[in-house]
């Protein structure tokens, strides 16, 4: 544990203090900052006073991005496995 880091993030005007593997802090500080600035886009968007309210939309449109990213690599999965096959078949009738 000695080769452990303690970092402080701060998220909606709150400090939480951290204890991290130093690999992790860089992918940490840069999550912190995209959410801070995207509760300041709902913010300026959108008449929203509870933090608690522009955190839940921060964390669906992650969510979101996350679940989108699954979808959009199983599509992709699902399209070379097509094309694989066609050219599977193509080689060999072809070679027959």
């Amino acid at each position: 544990m000695s080769n452990q880091l303690k970092i402080k993030l701060s998220i909606a005007d709150r400090v939480y203090p951290l204890t991290i593997n130093p690999s992790q802090e860089e992918g940490l500080r840069l999550a912190a900052k995209k959410i801070e600035a995207m509760i300041k886009r709902f913010e300026k968007s959108y008449a929203v006073r509870d933090k608690q309210d522009v955190l839940a939309m921060c964390a669906l449109q992650f969510a979101a991005q996350v679940e989108q990213k699954d979808i959009d690599k199983t599509n992709d999965t699902v399209d070379t496995e097509t094309r694989l096959e066609a050219l599977n078949k193509l080689l060999q009738d072809h070679l027959s």
